[in-house]
C-alpha cells in the first residue's frame, strides 16, 4: 500500500511544492507547526529514514540544505530547525522548520489551521 507521500510523488494527492528534483520533493506541510514548516521526502518508497542507502541519504540532507537556504531568506529566523521523527507516515521525510525557540519544533504543540490560500501564498512567496 503507497504511503500519502508516495501518492503525492505520483501526483494523485496535490501539495505546495517548493523544489525538486528527479529523487526528492520539498513541499509545505499542510499541518505545520510554524508558517513555512517544509517536508523533504525522496521519491521511493522507504519508510525508515535510516534504510535509505548511503548515497541517498547524503543526496537527501545536501538537498535539504538547498531547501533550508531558501526557507531561511523567506522566514527570517534564527535556524531552520531539522528533525526526522518517522512515526506519522511511513515514509522516509525530513521536517524542516523555521525556528526562533525550542518550542517552535515542539511536536506536541497544537498544529497552526492554515487554509489552501494561505498555503499558495507562503509557496509563492518561497518561489519568489
Amino acid at each position: 500500500m503507497s504511503s500519502i507521500f508516495s501518492k503525492i510523488v505520483a501526483k494523485e494527492i496535490p501539495c505546495f511544492s517548493i523544489h525538486e528534483n528527479d529523487k526528492f520533493l520539498a513541499f509545505l506541510d499542510v499541518n505545520p507547526l510554524v508558517i513555512g514548516h517544509t517536508l523533504v521526502i525522496p521519491k521511493i518508497e522507504v519508510d525508515y529514514f535510516f534504510d535509505l542507502d548511503d548515497e541517498w541519504l547524503q543526496q537527501m540532507i545536501l538537498f535539504s540544505k538547498e531547501v533550508a537556504e531558501k526557507l531561511k531568506v523567506k522566514f527570517p529566523c534564527k535556524k531552520i530547525g531539522v528533525s526526522v521523527v518517522g512515526l506519522e507516515v511511513p515514509h522516509a521525510h525530513i521536517h524542516l522548520i523555521p525556528i526562533n525557540s525550542i518550542d517552535d519544533i515542539n511536536f506536541c504543540r497544537e498544529k497552526l489551521k492554515v487554509s489552501q490560500d494561505q498555503l499558495k501564498e507562503i509557496q509563492k512567496k518561497i518561489l519568489s
